[in-house]
């Protein structure tokens, strides 16, 4: 149930036993919660919390496994299905290796590894079949923006923001406590100790957890994005989840339910314009627009409503350039004969010059490099460097005049065969100020 454990209680009230909703939404249900849940994750007595009861005292919702154990919330890997579109036929096919090359076979629940609850669970009529799962993206990800126009603090203010968002102890110790972060990274599902265990999570509950989610990040399944088109709230929230909540509800059945979320979908897009909204949707799957002809006789309506005028000019400029298309044809014909026959003696004429020009270039640069330097060499005597207890910026040894600059070859040559030795070292900056404010890098330097 989309956002289901956020926005109703249907899930906690035991009315359904799988819920779909991002991440963040099962966190106020199993997490630390002080009210509502199938089952509370209060640890303070190193224990489970009690399930939700009734005004009897009586349990509402508890799942048990075959053995009559309480079932504690298990992660589900994401749903998909048996059958596939074959695009030739334009029909649903049964799932297989070749229909579904990024399918698998629903398991026996002994096929299933030994830490995984699932092989307690009743097995599915359909094992042995083929599934084609397909993990499903809610969001797109969060953004937040300041104007250029702001003052100072406030843009300050906003840099701080994004840091603090950004750093390890936000965005991966506190993605498991109630928060509004999810976690989607390698790098916050890696630890139990870290951070799932003092959120409330069993070893069990997290090795599910993380295991279903490296599965359906990884590059080895298929995927499915949230619409993405302006007033995207207004079709799935507004429409959507309305005419769901209806239909869970008993208030409509499915048909009226269909029928309504047409007819809302259609009320939206009317509210953007259809053309600006197919144009919106065609770029987000990489797809360029459709031809201003194409829109005229697939959307005539819709393009009429903006301007008449375009697919009149349209329609009339087809016709014409039919027309002269027409008689090119046979004039075309002759010249690409004659073209193609001058064109394979101009390739090969440009060819050998291009293969003669190669060559000479090659050994023009070659003999270049055996003469000059692209860039100066710059040197530090080894004592200086030793005294100077750390290292110092290039602009600033330039500047006191500490530097011997080598500019070619023949003043390398020179240096070497004075008897001077030269040592290269790489390293990186490690802090936005200075090269190596712990002097790390520079000890090993001064060792070596």
């Amino acid at each position: 149930l989309s956002a289901d454990a956020c926005i109703t209680s249907t899930f906690v009230e035991g009315r359904c036993a799988i819920g779909i909703a991002p991440p963040g939404c099962w966190k106020s249900v199993f997490v630390n919660t002080d009210e509502g849940g199938v089952a509370w994750r209060d640890r303070t007595n190193g224990d489970w919390g009690p399930v939700l009861r009734d005004e009897n005292g009586e349990a509402l919702w508890r799942p048990t496994f075959k053995d009559g154990t309480y079932a504690e919330p298990y992660r589900l890997k994401p749903l998909g299905s048996l059958e596939v579109i074959d695009r030739e036929t334009d029909t649903l096919v049964e799932c297989g290796p070749n229909t579904c090359p990024k399918g698998e076979k629903i398991k026996h629940s002994n096929e299933l590894p030994k830490d995984d609850r699932a092989n307690r669970l009743v097995d599915s009529p359909h094992v042995g079949k083929w599934i084609n799962r397909v993990p499903f993206y809610w969001s797109g990800g969060y953004g937040q923006g300041i104007r250029k126009s702001a003052n100072s603090e406030v843009k300050d203010l906003m840099f701080e923001f994004f840091s603090y968002v950004n750093s390890p102890i936000t965005s991966v110790d506190d993605i498991v406590m109630p928060s509004w972060l999810d976690d989607w990274r390698y790098s916050q599902l890696a630890s139990y100790e870290r951070n799932y265990q003092k959120g409330g999570w069993n070893y069990d509950s997290w090795n599910e957890h993380q295991r279903v989610m490296k599965y359906a990040l990884s590059n080895d399944v298929n995927s499915a994005l949230t619409l993405q088109l302006p007033g995207v709230l207004l079709y799935s929230r507004d429409v959507m989840l309305d005419q769901f909540q209806k239909y869970v509800s008993g208030e409509s059945d499915m048909e009226t339910v269909k029928e309504e979320t047409i007819k809302g979908w259609n009320e939206a897009t009317l509210v953007y314009g259809k053309i600006n909204q197919l144009d919106s949707y065609r770029a987000t799957l990489g797809l360029n627009e459709l031809s201003t002809y194409q829109k005229c006789t697939l959307h005539r309506q819709e393009m009429d409503a903006i301007d008449p005028a375009i697919c009149k000019e349209a329609t009339d400029n087809s016709t014409t350039i039919i027309i002269v298309l027409c008689s090119l044809v046979g004039a075309g014909i002759l010249a690409l004969v004659l073209y193609f026959f001058y064109k394979r003696y101009k390739s090969f004429q440009a060819i050998k010059k291009a293969h003669e020009q190669l060559m000479e270039s090659t050994l023009n640069e070659a003999t270049r490099c055996l003469q000059q330097l692209d860039y100066p060499l710059h040197l530090i005597r080894a004592d200086e460097f030793v005294n100077d207890k750390q290292l110092t910026q290039h602009e600033v040894m330039r500047n006191s005049h500490r530097l011997t600059v080598l500019d070619n070859i023949k003043d390398v040559d020179a240096f070497v065969l004075a008897g001077k030795h030269v040592v290269f070292f790489s390293h990186q900056w490690t802090a936005f100020n200075h090269p190596d404010p712990g002097n790390l890098q520079y000890n090993f330097m001064v060792s070596a």
